[in-house]
C-alpha cells in the first residue's frame, strides 16, 4: 500500500495532514577493503550481513579487515567460532585487538554456536558480533532453520551492534539485510617453475547483493 493511499485513508482521523516519515537509514561502519566499502557502503548496524564464499575466496582476509577497523574504533567485538578455525595470530596481526575480543569456540557445533551467539547478541554491549560458520559443512548449516535467522535478525534491530555471519554459502537469505559473496580471481607467484615458489600476491573478487538495491556492484580486493 503506496503513502499516498495510506495518507487519504487516515488523514481525516487527524487532527491534521498525516506526515510520512521514511525509515532512517541505519548507521554503517567500514570494512577497511575501499572497494567493498565504496560498493556497499559499509555493514550496517542492527542488521544481519553475510559473507559467504568458499575456501580461499578472501573469507578471512576481510575479517581481520573489519575486526581490525572495530579496533580502531575501540569497540568490544565478540567471535562465535564454530570449528575452532579463528586464528588470533593472525587476526592480531592484521590489526586486530585481541584483548578487546571475545572468542567462543564450539568444537564443530553449530547448534551451540548458534544459541552463544543468540545469547551474545540478547545481552548487549557488543559493537561487532560474528557467527563463524566457514568451516562448517554446508548441510549442517542449511539445518539451521530460517526461524532461527529471523529470531536473531529481530534480536540485533535497534540495536547499535553489526552482526555478520561468515558461511561458504548464504543461509540467511531475506533475514540478511546485506550479503557479500567472495571469490578468488587470480594468484602471483614468484620463483621458477619446477622450484619452491611463494605467493606474493592473490586477488579476490566480491558481488554484494543489497536487499533494498537494484543492483550488484562487483569490485577487485588485494591481499598481500
Amino acid at each position: 500500500m503506496s503513502a499516498a493511499v495510506l495518507q487519504h485513508q487516515f488523514a481525516p482521523l487527524l487532527a491534521g495532514p498525516l506526515v510520512w516519515q521514511d525509515r532512517p537509514a541505519p548507521e554503517v561502519i567500514p570494512t577497511g577493503v575501499p572497494e567493498i566499502d565504496a560498493a556497499t557502503g559499509g555493514l550496517p548496524r542492527g542488521a544481519l550481513t553475510e559473507i559467504v564464499g568458499p575456501a580461499s575466496s578472501g573469507r578471512t582476509t576481510l575479517l581481520h579487515s573489519i575486526l581490525a577497523h572495530a579496533a580502531a574504533r575501540d569497540e568490544v567485538c565478540a567471535l562465535v567460532d564454530a570449528d575452532d578455525a579463528f586464528c588470533p595470530h593472525d587476526a592480531a596481526g592484521a590489526g586486530a585487538a585481541i584483548d578487546r575480543l571475545l572468542w567462543v569456540r564450539c568444537a564443530h557445533n553449530a547448534e551451540h554456536a548458534l544459541k552463544a551467539t543468540d545469547l551474545l547478541i540478547q545481552g548487549g554491549g557488543f559493537g561487532l558480533v560474528i557467527l563463524d560458520l566457514g568451516d562448517t559443512p554446508v548441510a549442517a548449516a542449511r539445518r539451521i532453520s530460517l526461524t532461527s535467522w529471523f529470531r536473531l535478525r529481530r534480536a540485533v534491530e535497534h540495536t547499535p551492534t553489526v552482526f555478520v555471519a561468515l558461511a561458504r554459502q548464504s543461509n540467511a537469505r531475506t533475514c540478511a539485510s546485506l550479503v557479500i559473496e567472495c571469490g578468488r580471481a587470480k594468484a602471483s607467484w614468484s620463483g621458477a617453475p619446477g622450484t619452491s615458489r611463494l605467493l606474493r600476491t592473490a586477488e579476490f573478487q566480491a558481488r554484494s547483493t543489497h536487499r533494498r538495491m537494484q543492483c550488484t556492484p562487483a569490485f577487485t580486493a588485494r591481499a598481500i
